[in-house]
């Protein structure tokens, strides 16, 4: 987590007149100091007197912009008349922590009865903690050590930026789960023998359920370990298994598109800051009447400066009405009337124009703060940034030169097979003839990959040998994200990669068969790659259409899903849309490929025809998948031209 930034307030009549009597801000800084976790810069510690408005002021300021994490004040608390913080405090807040509170007064009272007497609040507003504490330097200390003691303020602080304690509230299982007999920590077992999560934790690895890739093929299994699973509860177990990547600060430009929000953004002040014309024009009072009247312009009069009585301003779109004007009037109501003459006797700059009407007052006038308000929230966090500009515009609207985004993810893609041939690097061809398969998987998969905005790390083709899948996959683990790999997941004796997971990584396949068509041998595991981080690995099976389709229902929501994409947005978008041709329906939920068109009567969904497993043509101009469902008893054996049906779209819709 990075450095919890803090801000401290001290709120005392005497020493707002004389900074030097402050003792307790100093003491709080001193404190917070000494913990790496935390981050308290000069500039965040205020002294103010004991001011209700003074009080807020301060502290609306920090909270509305979001510049601190936590904010903590120090006096004011008491029984005094002039004690207001909590009155100050109060009011703000947008949710109570009466437990922080209770953690506070026990910890006083402890040492003195008198600490009854003191009045403290906290709680939030927005994102960023406030706490109060009384104004003498023995209970600040005391009160700090309740804060620090145990992790209550990080963990406070990292459920505010909205993560989810998962590493405290494991300690804590594992804390009482040390603490129970052994006969019962034996009947209960910990949810960690079924689900590996992002944020791994040491614990025993899972035994391995695949082949030993190592014996000979008669010693494979004949059936498959791994239980078929339903579409959604493959979903399910990726959502539980993967969460969003850290975040970091980028330079608001271009190269935003595609990232997701760390954090609220607000307005640092007015926009726009003063009042600026919508139009081309002449700034002047509303009460100038229609006549003649000399031009003046930003050459020859400041905007500070109170325009002259009987002239107007010329303005452009977007420009400030300078002092005294309350209307801009547009050029198509003015005439020319006469203008300078340079050096050579030719028309130059405007001298006099006519105005036809009289403008009443804000007319074509865009009001300070109008588009927004100092504090106003004009981003959330979680929003994503698009491609078509508008929030990048936004952030360079109200002058943010830089925000804290989630790290969209990097790819590492491999295909494995000794059947398979690069296409621009072909093997010699063997003496029987047979040349092999070209790549189909790794250029399709980084052309859909690079043209979703991921970077890729294209790993090449891997022979079906132990070492060469260990080596690569261990490069694609240092260098990557999350790992997508094509071929090898099925029952053959040389399909290593769930062997390889599991044996030699201590990864934890989460899922290695579902009731899908195609793509049933689909592969989601996790690896282990440090103590607090485990990788996501995706082994897709190798039949191109498969590789691709199973890429687009669950490697899309596991890429969004790292990239700290909303949960309601991770899964691609369904609509519902009318068969032009029957359908046949399979035991398993089918991905059929379609076009998908839009007619005045809604959308159309066109089969691209022969769906094998193998045939990537089916995918050629494809939009979308109609989500066909498994056929269970007396059901339909097919649905019929006309049906309406769910699609996944996966492409810009095209019209009829």
């Amino acid at each position: 987590m990075t450095a919890i930034r803090v801000a401290i307030l001290t709120v005392s009549d005497t020493a707002s007149q004389d900074a030097a009597a402050d003792r307790s801000g100093p003491t709080i800084k001193e404190i917070l100091n000494m913990n790496p976790a935390f981050s308290c810069e000069d500039t965040n510690c205020h002294i103010v007197p004991d001011d209700t408005t003074a009080i807020k002021k301060v502290v609306e300021g920090w909270c509305l912009l979001h510049k601190v994490d936590l904010v903590i004040t120090t006096g004011g608390t008491g029984f005094g008349q002039r004690d207001v913080t909590p009155e100050a405090i109060a009011p703000l807040l947008h949710r109570e922590a009466s437990g922080l509170v209770h953690l506070l007064l026990s910890m006083s009272l402890k040492h003195t009865p008198l600490a009854a007497l003191s009045r403290p609040v906290a709680g939030t507003i927005l994102n960023t903690i406030v706490i109060t504490l009384p104004g003498s330097v023995k209970a600040v200390k005391e009160n700090m050590e309740a804060l620090l003691s145990g992790g209550v303020i990080q963990h406070a602080v990292e459920l505010t930026r909205g993560g989810s304690g998962k590493q405290v509230h494991e300690k804590l299982a594992a804390s009482d789960a040390s603490n129970k007999p052994q006969e019962q920590q034996q009947k209960e077992p910990s949810k960690h023998q079924h689900y590996a999560h992002h944020h791994h934790h040491s614990h025993e690895a899972p035994k391995p359920r695949s082949h030993d890739p190592s014996a000979p093929a008669s010693a494979r299994h004949r059936k498959s370990p791994y239980p078929l699973i339903s579409l959604q509860e493959a979903l399910d177990h990726i959502k539980q298994n993967i969460s969003p990547l850290p975040t970091y600060t980028l330079a608001v430009n271009h190269t935003l598109r595609g990232h997701v929000l760390a954090e609220d953004v607000y307005a640092p002040h007015d926009a726009p800051p003063t009042a600026t014309t919508s139009v081309d024009g002449y700034a002047l009072r509303s009460t100038d009447k229609p006549g003649v009247y000399p031009v003046l312009t930003s050459r020859n009069h400041s905007i500070s400066t109170i325009l002259p009585e009987g002239c107007i301003y010329r303005i452009n779109t977007g420009g400030p009405l300078p002092a005294g004007t309350d209307t801009v009037i547009m050029v198509e109501d003015t005439r020319l009337v006469s203008t300078f003459k340079d050096a050579d006797v030719a028309d130059g700059e405007e001298k006099e124009v006519e105005t036809m009407v009289q403008v009443p007052a804000g007319e074509n006038v865009r009001a300070p703060g109008s588009d927004a308000k100092t504090g106003d929230l004009v981003l959330q966090k979680g929003e994503r940034i698009l491609s078509s500009g508008g929030e990048i515009g936004t952030l360079a609207f109200v002058g943010r030169k830089e925000v804290k985004v989630y790290r969209k993810p990097v790819v590492a893609i491999l295909s494995t097979g000794n059947e398979i041939v690069d296409l621009h690097r072909p093997a010699p061809q063997p003496n029987d003839g047979w040349g092999g398969i070209f790549d189909t998987n790794r250029p399709s998969l980084r052309a859909t990959l690079e043209g979703l905005g991921y970077d890729v790390i294209d790993l090449g083709i891997v022979p079906d040998d132990i070492d060469p899948h260990v080596t690569t996959i261990k490069k694609g683990l240092d260098n990557a994200d999350i790992l997508l790999t094509t071929g090898g997941t099925s029952m053959g004796p040389t399909d290593l990669l769930k062997p390889v997971i599991e044996r030699h990584f201590n990864g934890t396949i989460h899922f290695g068969r579902v009731t899908v068509k195609p793509g049933k041998p689909t592969t989601f595991a996790t690896i282990p790659t440090s103590e607090d981080i485990s990788k996501p690995v995706f082994a897709l099976p190798g039949n191109p259409a498969s590789a691709l389709v199973m890429f687009h229902i669950f490697v899309v929501p596991a890429l969004r899903r790292l990239g700290g994409w909303p949960e309601e947005f991770c899964n691609l978008p369904r609509v519902s849309v009318q068969l032009q041709s029957p359908m046949p329906l399979d035991t398993r939920t089918e991905f059929h490929r379609v076009i998908i068109r839009a007619g005045i009567n809604g959308l159309k969904a066109f089969s691209t025809g022969g769906q094998r497993s193998s045939r990537v043509a089916s995918l050629s101009g494809a939009n979308g998948f109609v989500v066909l469902p498994p056929k269970a008893g007396d059901s339909p054996s097919r649905l019929e031209e006309g049906t309406i049906v769910q699609a996944v779209v996966i492409g810009e819709i095209q019209m009829l």
